[in-house]
């Protein structure tokens, strides 16, 4: 508003006074034509200037007489005769002004100058109520185009502010533990992204709250199991229910075991989380690496009647990476392989190099992943097979912890899988994968 009316008041100044100018140049111009007119009939008559005095002061009693007080004449030497004066400095006018000045010629001969005064000419009284119409029209066009501006105002103000006003209510709701919000976005500008971001931000923090909850469940559920055993048997053992011996005690370490893995982790994933996660690089060649990991699932493999396989070539040179946590990542995968590849299959890790990374291959002829349920594999606690998982041990976390383990690498990890047919890992090592590592 302060800008319209700033830019509409200044708009009016300006156009009033430039019309108010150009009116007094145009009754100046009528005025001093009219003069010279009257001065040069009179030289005309008279044949010198002489007694034309006394003509201007008879002049001033027509319908006009003040058009003749602004201007000065001289003669065709530069010698003032209107008006009198005795001072000699003032009544010879310099060659420069009569050079600008205007001609009074009697049949084509120059015979005097006319200057202004210095004084403008008053405006005829038609000219005087031209000019009050027209500063109306002009105050009336101003008050209207103020409103015009308001109204328009306040329509472009309130499309503006409503999505910011959702915006907030939106935020408000989420502040009291409400993160499913999504606004509407109303335009593709600037405030529309905004509200499309915010969308985005609002659904990632559904998720990830759903998750957290679901995480929770999952933790509760997966600790209260091992315990649950072990505080029976060892309530059972107190109370002389059942005897000592070393299979109950086996159970009890398996279960301790169990529990002692399930911590280790979490504990993992979080220490990536806080950006902790430590890796001790050290070089070697991807085909030692493989065959680090594969050499403890080989009498495992040869007992499911499942072949292990390695293919890596001799020449691709050395990676720099943490090899217990590159141990640890890539024993998850074979692990999952073994369990859900049926007798007969294969499971090969492999190593090449791809436009200046290094990919290592896991790939089995198992039962395959779930179309569905391929998105989220790397989630915490995410079984495929709820009751197959469950039965095996496995806490849903050794997929999650082998791409916080690649992601600290600087790598990526993906998967590739077909019912019936097996899944595929590749891990994704870029020449610095470990320049910025800790």
């Amino acid at each position: 508003m302060l800008v319209s009316i700033v830019g509409i008041g200044l708009a009016a100044i300006i156009v009033m006074q430039s019309t108010k100018q150009n009116f007094q140049k145009v009754a100046y111009l009528h005025s001093e034509s009219d003069f010279i007119s009257q001065m040069a009939g009179y030289y005309q008559l008279n044949g010198s200037w002489d007694g034309v005095n006394n003509y201007a002061q008879s002049l001033e009693h027509t319908a006009s007489p003040s058009s003749f007080y602004p201007f000065i004449l001289a003669d065709q030497n530069c010698s003032t005769i209107i008006p009198e004066t005795e001072n000699k400095a003032l009544a010879q006018l310099s060659a420069s002004k009569c050079a600008t000045a205007a001609k009074v010629t009697v049949n084509g001969k120059t015979v005097g100058y006319v200057l202004a005064n210095g004084t403008p000419p008053p405006l005829s009284p038609a000219d005087q109520q031209f000019l009050t119409a027209a500063e109306n029209g002009l105050l009336v066009g101003a008050l209207v185009a103020f409103i015009i501006a308001l109204v328009l105002g306040i329509i472009l103000a309130r499309s503006l502010t409503k999505p910011v006003r959702e915006l907030t209510t939106a935020i408000h709701a989420m502040a009291k533990g409400d993160l499913q919000q999504q606004v509407q976005v109303r335009s593709k500008d600037e405030i529309g992204q905004l509200s499309a971001a915010f969308n985005i931000m609002s659904q990632d923090l559904a998720e990830a709250n759903l998750q957290r909850k679901q995480m929770t469940a999952d933790i509760a559920h997966d600790l209260r199991t091992p315990v649950t055993v072990i505080g029976g048997y060892l309530e059972a053992l107190r109370d002389g229910v059942l005897a000592s011996s070393t299979e109950r005690f086996a159970v009890l370490y398996e279960e301790s075991l169990h529990l002692q893995r399930l911590i280790e982790d979490l504990r993992t994933l979080s220490l990536a989380d806080a950006n902790e996660l430590s890796l001790h690089p050290q070089r070697i060649a991807p085909k030692n690496l493989l065959s680090k990991i594969a050499e403890p699932y080989r009498l495992k493999t040869e007992q499911a009647h499942i072949h292990l396989n390695i293919d890596a070539p001799e020449n691709l040179g050395s990676i720099n990476v943490d090899i217990e946590r590159m141990t640890q990542l890539i024993g998850n995968l074979v692990s999952n392989a073994l369990r859900y590849t049926s007798p007969g299959g294969e499971i090969k890790l492999s190593a090449r190099r791809v436009s200046g990374a290094t990919v290592l291959q896991v790939c089995d002829t198992g039962s395959g992943i779930d179309p569905e349920a391929l998105p989220h594999i790397f989630d915490r606690f995410y079984r495929a097979d709820p009751a197959r998982a469950s039965a095996g041990g496995e806490s849903g976390l050794g997929l999650a912890i082998a791409k916080a383990i690649t992601l600290a690498h600087n790598g990526s990890i993906t998967a590739a899988s077909q019912l019936g047919k097996g899944t595929e890992f590749r891990i994704t090592l870029p020449d610095a994968q470990l320049a910025t590592a800790k």
